[in-house]
């Protein structure tokens, strides 16, 4: 049996417009949850480099979502998260559901930082989003036609950001997943190129697949202007985390909602549909 709150207070979204957050937002709001959202841009606002704002975003707060962007795995992201979560708990919140890195030691110091904190946590581990496909860099790849990635015949299973979202806020309306690790994947496995083919097949249209050394693109990154934390960050992704160790299937989804996960297959289907890989 769940066993809902009874008493509907505030949480907190940190990276409230992002991929999961964002998502974890709506859902709470249509179950009639108070929810703020922490960004630069809220009132009030919250800035992961400005600690001033910390305190003012936590106040009258029961539960946080907490999402680092862009990862755990950025240099300075683990004392950031020690400092959050201490500051969290002074200011009287009883819950923390922290969204985690599949595979990157970084994400698992964090998961320490939480579970030690002294209130209720659940971790929502996970790794490659099928969102980054169409929300993400990977979109204008695709939709010229041709996806050139450092990633050859290593496998993973993607995970369906909505299902995240449902994870995290079930964990976050309910006791029932307190104290929990819920490592999320997708039904199956696949590989970079077999997810491409999946999407071009959706779209019924073209699109080449084609495996690079990692420093050609590096030096592509580079060529488009791509910022540097974001070419070290997508390099960390590709040579350290797309390694083979995450090359196996996990039952998260099942465990904390009851239901297999969502298949790449229909992900492709819908976001095609909303033309979304349109030239």
């Amino acid at each position: 049996m769940k066993t809902a709150n009874t008493t509907k207070q505030t949480v907190l979204v940190l990276g409230g417009t992002g991929k999961t957050g964002s998502r974890v937002a709506a859902q709470l709001k249509e179950k009639g949850w108070p929810v703020r959202i922490g960004s630069r841009s809220a009132d009030p606002s919250f800035d992961w480099e400005d600690k001033t704002t910390w305190e003012p975003a936590l106040q009258g707060i029961d539960a946080v979502y907490l999402s680092y962007h862009p990862d755990l795995a950025i240099p300075g992201a683990v004392d950031k998260v020690r400092a959050l979560t201490q500051t969290a708990v002074k200011s009287g919140v009883k819950k923390i559901v922290l969204l985690s890195g599949r595979g990157e030691k970084e994400a698992q110091a964090c998961e320490q930082i939480v579970m030690n904190s002294g209130i209720s946590w659940t971790i929502v581990r996970c790794a490659w989003f099928n969102q980054n496909f169409s929300e993400g860099y990977l979109i204008d790849p695709l939709r010229a036609g041709h996806v050139a990635l450092p990633a050859g015949d290593v496998a993973e299973p993607f995970i369906d950001v909505e299902d995240i979202a449902d994870v995290a806020v079930a964990a976050l309306t309910t006791e029932d997943h307190n104290g929990q690790v819920y490592e999320l994947t997708g039904p199956r496995m696949m590989t970079f190129e077999e997810a491409v083919r999946e999407i071009a097949n959706a779209a019924g249209r073209p699109i080449q697949y084609q495996a690079i050394p990692v420093e050609e693109y590096k030096a592509m990154l580079v060529e488009y202007s791509i910022p540097d934390d974001f070419i070290w960050l997508v390099t960390y992704l590709f040579t350290e985390v797309l390694d083979g160790r995450n090359a196996h299937l996990s039952d998260g989804v099942q465990r904390a909602l009851g239901r297999a996960p969502r298949d790449f297959s229909e992900y492709a289907r819908k976001t095609a549909a909303e033309g979304v890989w349109n030239v």
